[in-house]
């Protein structure tokens, strides 16, 4: 018998081979260890999925064995790979895809990645009459030794920080290492992404009643076998997070981890950083994952996690792949952000995957937000999740006064029509928070300064030659910028179609806003988080920051500022424009509208003061803002989720999303309504799970990339039927090689 490891490659193919083990590797291979193997004579790379035994003589052929181990240890646990295989099955992904995901690039490739530096050793402490001889023939080496002896921890300094501090060249500090005084060395450098920053202890907070019944449901949760998940519905403010870190720390008393997942990277700083204060005794065992980091900080963040030296971990969508050991807990904060969903492969929901791998690794989850998706309020209403309701803000503070302004109303009254920014009433409650020192926080979900360039005289709008999507004006490069590709190309002086000089900017985004309220507000601090402003590593943390510090009067942003962020001197809050996102071909549209409104408003109030919101918007009794105006979430779900009944849209039934793209129109056209007959005749005869399929129609966005979009949409109270289906199908069908066709299962975005 032939130990053998059955191993999946790396690369865009999912191959999957077994490899002889050699004897000298028997002791160190594992399920999830990183391997370099020889497939078809070249070097490659792969991950052990699996260890067995194979009969060499049942074969025909001679394994050939693994040619070296490139992890000490496996990157991948037992949990992991299985949740791997759930992903790779569930959304219809490769498994190398998803493993290629839950690793980092750095450790995929092998033990390098590390940072060293040169340090210098004292290995030989000299005396005094040493020191008095080497003075007499080289004093700066001698002054070099002493400097070394008065290091506090121990004799050891970077070579560059001893060269600098005495001003001594690297050439005679070789000279003390060949006289046996000194030794120079490489040392591996732990990048962390917060090195040089103190955090002072912050104590746990007594906990009001509703507090308590929430934490108690979570230690409840964690001994009962039969647990479910856990929707914590709270409003804003109303303490969320002090139940996560006294949860967290019943984890940390018994040995167990932790892995807390927060939707945007601008959450990130403020949430470890109240981490890092509560566990400032251990802060060393806190890790901070998300895409913000360099590659180095990230890689070593993830080997702090893997190495099991952090225990808590907080970061991003792909946090919910950290190798934590001994998983206790998983809490995922703000559970309805879109942006847990992964919009390139593997296309996974990392709230759904956190349920999944909470039940593989037998810990409680905890999904919190003021505005759940229906999705999960849906499950609970079906009692699949228990549900925990904290209504009432911490401090019996109150929640803002929610006022709706029509923007029709002020054209009228000579406003400004539809070009109107600030509305009267807005310009006049910013001035009486500017009076009284408060801060204010202005959300528009729209970056740029004016949102297109139209043409008067012949209706012509300037789009994208890439995309079909308008171009957005940016005044400080003076250039036209698609949101969707990136490119940027220089304003047209006179029509592209017609040629008359009277093309003209419509709309407007953060950047014009901001150059209005330094007119109108020539006094007040301003400041602006978006992505345009937002480039420079810890920009965002350091805008935060000044803002909490009150060093900043008026934060302009998109919905970077929208959600989690605790500013106790914010006592407005403006929502310029509530109508963008409302009306746009998308069956979730208004549940993301209520959503935004009412995370940006819970913004306010959050101190001693009471709060404000004011939202300026044209359709002021639209369920959306109407519900979101009374902080209403139970209210609106209950017409939604009967509107989404009625149409058969999820959460009742799941969906699939078929999308085939190609620069070639009618190519990508063709192949799409191919894939719909085969799919159409693949049915089963009675059908009785029944999935419904689509027409083949353009997407919303029909032009991407200089490719040419058109999908279908599948529905089934099954989603295992329908990517059973999906997947038959897809095995079977052979594209043109342009063609590119891809599926993803429970879509979060229909364009």
């Amino acid at each position: 018998m032939q130990a053998a490891a059955y191993i999946v490659i790396d690369g865009s193919s999912d191959l999957e081979f077994d490899y002889a083990i050699p004897d000298d590797m028997k002791e160190s291979i594992a399920v999830g260890s990183r391997v370099e193997v020889k497939l078809r004579n070249r070097p490659a790379t792969g991950t052990v999925l699996d260890i067995k035994e194979i009969d060499e003589l049942e074969l025909s052929f001679k394994l050939k064995p693994i040619q070296r181990l490139l992890s000490a240890k496996p990157v991948l646990t037992a949990p992991l790979l299985k949740l791997a295989h759930w992903v790779s099955d569930y959304y219809l992904s490769p498994l190398e895809t998803v493993i290629r995901s839950m690793i980092p690039q750095a450790a995929r490739d092998g033990e390098g990645g590390e940072k060293i530096r040169k340090v210098v050793r004292l290995i030989k402490t000299p005396s005094e009459e040493d020191l008095k001889k080497l003075k007499r023939r080289a004093r700066k080496q001698a002054d070099a030794l002493d400097y070394l002896m008065t290091q506090k921890a121990e004799p050891l300094m970077a070579l560059s920080e001893l060269v600098n501090a005495m001003s001594i060249s690297r050439p005679s500090i070789k000279a003390l290492e060949e006289r046996g005084w000194v030794q120079i060395e490489d040392q591996v450098v732990h990048r962390d992404p917060y090195a040089g920053e103190e955090f002072l202890p912050s104590p746990p907070l007594t906990l009001n009643p509703e507090q308590q019944v929430a934490l108690d449901a979570v230690l409840v949760a964690k001994k009962n076998p039969q647990r479910k998940p856990i929707l914590l519905s709270g409003v804003t403010g109303s303490g969320k997070t002090e139940v996560y870190l006294q949860a967290i720390q019943h984890c940390i008393d018994q040995g167990k981890g932790a892995i807390v997942l927060v939707p945007e990277i601008s959450l990130t700083p403020q949430t470890a950083e109240r981490f890092k204060r509560r566990f400032a005794a251990i802060q060393d065992q806190v890790a901070i994952l998300h895409s913000h980091l360099s590659a180095g900080e990230r890689l070593d963040e993830w080997r702090k996690v893997l190495a099991r030296k952090a225990r808590i971990v907080i970061g991003a969508r792909s946090a919910v792949f950290a190798p934590v050991d001994n998983l206790g807990l998983i809490i995922v904060d703000e559970e309805h952000e879109n942006s847990y969903k992964q919009e390139s492969p593997p296309r996974y929901h990392a709230r759904d995957l956190a349920v999944v791998r909470s039940h593989i690794e037998d810990c409680p989850v905890v999904l919190g937000s003021a505005t759940p998706s229906l999705e999960s309020w849906n499950n609970a209403l079906l009692g699949k999740y228990d549900v925990v309701k904290m209504k009432l803000r911490v401090d019996d503070r109150s929640l803002p006064l929610i006022r709706v302004l029509d923007m029709r109303m002020e054209a009228r009254r000579g406003g400004g029509g539809g070009q109107a920014i600030l509305s009267l009433k807005l310009r006049q409650a910013i001035e009486a928070r500017l009076e009284k020192d408060e801060q204010i926080i202005l959300f528009l979900n729209r970056r740029g300064f004016s949102r297109s360039l139209l043409c008067p005289e012949c209706g012509k709008v300037v789009e994208c030659r890439h995309c079909s999507l308008p171009m957005t004006f940016h005044r400080k490069e003076e250039r036209l910028t698609c949101h969707v590709c990136g490119f940027a190309r220089i304003v047209p002086k006179r029509c592209p179609d017609c040629k008359a000089r009277a093309i003209s900017l419509v709309g407007f985004g953060t950047e014009k806003v901001e150059e209005v309220l330094r007119k109108v507000f020539t006094t007040a601090r301003i400041a602006r988080v978006d992505t345009d402003t937002m480039k420079r590593k810890n920009q965002l943390k350091d805008t935060l920051s000044a803002f909490k510090a009150r060093k900043t009067d008026i934060l302009i942003g998109t919905q970077m500022i929208a959600k989690g962020l605790h500013f106790p001197n914010v006592t407005l809050v403006g929502i310029l424009n509530a109508d963008i996102g409302l009306h746009v071909p998308d069956f979730r549209a208004g549940e993301r509208t209520f959503q935004l409104l009412t995370q940006v408003a819970g913004r306010a109030g959050r101190g001693e003061q009471s709060g404000e919101v004011v939202v300026q918007t044209f359709t002021p009794h639209h369920p959306s803002i109407a519900y979101a105006r009374h902080h209403d979430f139970e209210g609106y779900a209950e017409q939604e989720l009967e509107f989404r009944k009625q149409f058969n849209f999820p959460p009742y039934p799941h969906m699939a999303m078929l999308t085939v793209r190609s620069t070639h129109m009618a190519r990508a056209e063709f192949s799409l309504k191919t894939l719909h007959l085969r799919l159409t005749k693949a049915l089963p005869a009675d059908n009785p799970d029944q999935i419904i399929i689509s027409d083949p129609v353009p997407s919303p966005l029909v032009k991407s990339h200089d490719q040419f979009r058109f999908q279908i949409t599948l529905r089934a109270n099954k989603a295992r039927k329908m990517t059973s289906l999906i997947r038959g199908v897809m095995k079977k069908m052979s594209f043109p090689s342009d063609v590119i066709a891809t599926v993803d299962v429970d879509p979060y975005s229909l364009g």
